[in-house]
């Protein structure tokens, strides 16, 4: 029998052996099941548009339109490890996007020679430690833990690359010599036009998310209360500067491009999505998992409650800014400081959605690897944070 022929069978058998064998009382099951949906109707809504569509066409123009020689030049595994590593941790501290708007970028930088640590700098510092989740930090829980999440989560951003880079040193060589081999012919482009076109669609990316701060005062706030001038500014600038400085055959490739990234990511993390909604439920609201466990495992101190607490918040799906909310009810609840840090650490950069993603960028070797580094030196930052504090 042909294996397509019998994939169909098999998972046509499933389905049926799923719906004859459910029980007629759901118990659990049909709130997690509407949990789902609503969570992915709420990422549908409110981070595709504006977030992972922007961060796909970004992504697309790094693959077309940037040299692979630039990036192996400043990100690749040869390249100065200080330069790589700064340049990474600095990138992703500006864009403030979650731990799947991410994933495009990082996708984008990784396929076109960017060494495995520096990428993982990125992949980590973008959501981790950009700089409106460090301002709403100190101000909603203290300055206090908020200095110590943006030392942490920077050292911890470069400490995991080079743990990534040194793990998988061998591979990674084979990898970007192989790619160095096969776009060494690649043409030019002026690099004042890749800088206009990719920075005004990561403005326009920044601004049109910026996230309120809960407060009507502030730099923040004023930032936030006029965020759509410059966002429509940077949009137009895009448009603009696409149809102005490339020819049309790049433009076609930029739009192949996008679409490529587009097909393999977004049904990975649409499932990533459906299962965090169901496994966990959105803020607030019960699901299969009992929010009560988890608060009530949150409790103390122990090495064992801050490694759950890094496992949830690598389960949890966080949208920008909103683990700081999140946090704060549950320290209202009765959560430790030390598991409070450790979410801080390891919830915004590790999601459910995004290890889905991840596999089929790194494949399961290397997302495990990265998700244990998260999860352990989390873990052990909350542990130590606790027990100083």
């Amino acid at each position: 029998m042909d294996k397509t022929v019998l994939k169909k069978l098999l998972v046509t058998i499933g389905v049926f052996l799923f719906f004859y064998f459910i029980p007629p009382d759901l118990g659990r099951i049909a709130p997690a099941l509407s949990e789902a949906v609503l969570m992915m109707q709420d990422y549908a809504r409110h981070h595709v548009l504006l977030c992972l569509v922007p961060a796909f066409f970004i992504a697309g123009a790094i693959s077309v339109f940037v040299k692979s020689d630039s990036i192996v030049k400043y990100l690749g595994a040869g390249a100065a490890i200080y330069v790589a590593y700064s340049v990474s941790a600095v990138s992703g501290f500006i864009i403030a996007v979650c731990s799947c708007t991410i994933l495009p970028l990082f996708a984008g930088i990784y396929y076109r020679g960017a060494g495995l640590g520096p990428a993982t700098v990125f992949l980590y510092s973008g959501p981790a430690i950009n700089i409106m989740a460090i301002t709403m930090t100190a101000r909603v829980l203290g300055m206090e833990i908020g200095i110590v999440r943006t030392v942490l989560a920077v050292s911890f951003s470069v400490i995991i690359g080079l743990c990534m880079a040194f793990i998988f040193r061998h591979d990674d060589k084979d990898r970007i010599e192989g790619m160095e081999i096969q776009q060494s012919d690649e043409e030019g482009i002026g690099i004042w036009r890749i800088v206009i076109l990719i920075g005004s669609m990561i403005g326009f990316l920044i601004f049109a998310n910026f996230g309120s701060t809960g407060t009507n005062e502030g730099l923040a706030y004023t930032i936030y209360s006029i965020k759509w001038y410059p966002a429509v500014f940077f949009a137009l600038a895009s448009v603009l500067s696409a149809l102005l400085f490339f020819k049309k055959e790049m433009l076609r490739e930029w739009l192949s491009s996008t679409l490529d990234f587009a097909l393999k990511i977004i049904p990975l993390l649409f499932l990533g999505v459906l299962a965090a909604g169901f496994l966990l439920g959105r803020p607030g609201h019960e699901a299969l998992i009992p929010s009560q466990w988890i608060e009530g495992l949150l409790g103390g101190n122990s090495f064992a409650t801050n490694l759950f607490a890094a496992v949830a918040g690598g389960m949890m799906y966080f949208a920008t800014l909103t683990e700081v909310p999140i946090i704060q009810g549950l320290l209202g609840a009765g959560m430790g400081k030390g598991p409070a840090l450790t979410l801080l650490l390891a919830g915004p950069a590790v999601s459910l959605p995004a290890i889905f993603v991840l596999a089929g960028i790194l494949k399961w070797k290397k997302t495990l690897t990265y998700i244990a580094l998260v999860i352990i030196f989390s873990a052990c930052a909350g542990f130590l944070y606790g027990v100083i504090f």
